[in-house]
């Protein structure tokens, strides 16, 4: 099994996600299960910035995670489903990249200081 510490690109990334869910993971959910998944932890990183950002304090019984590690775990999430239907982030990410380049090339030109 490749690390992800030793070549931390995207497409490793991919790879060594996908290494664990079928080597150790049992296999991936089902799409909606996986969707699921990243609404849950899209609503993680929501409490933890809702704290950081002392929108919302914590229940009292409300744990408030690590804002780096909720981000990567929605960030795994969203691999698992991009692993599920075989698509190349990386290379979906570049043509995006490219995409927003022209199509908002002037659209944040009042905002600069």
């Amino acid at each position: 099994m490749s690390s992800f510490t030793e070549n931390p690109t995207i497409s490793n990334l991919q790879k060594v996600v996908d290494d664990w869910i079928t080597s150790e993971g049992g296999g991936y959910w089902p799409p909606l299960s996986m969707l699921a998944a990243i609404l849950e932890e899209l609503g993680e990183v929501s409490r933890a910035l809702n704290f950081f950002e002392r929108i919302k304090p914590p229940k009292n019984d409300q744990e408030i995670g690590d804002l780096g590690l909720e981000l990567a775990d929605l960030i795994i999430s969203i691999v698992c489903v991009a692993n599920y239907y075989k698509i190349d982030l990386s290379e979906k990410l570049i043509e995006k990249i490219e995409k927003i380049k022209i199509r908002d090339k002037n659209r944040f030109i009042n905002l600069k200081k």
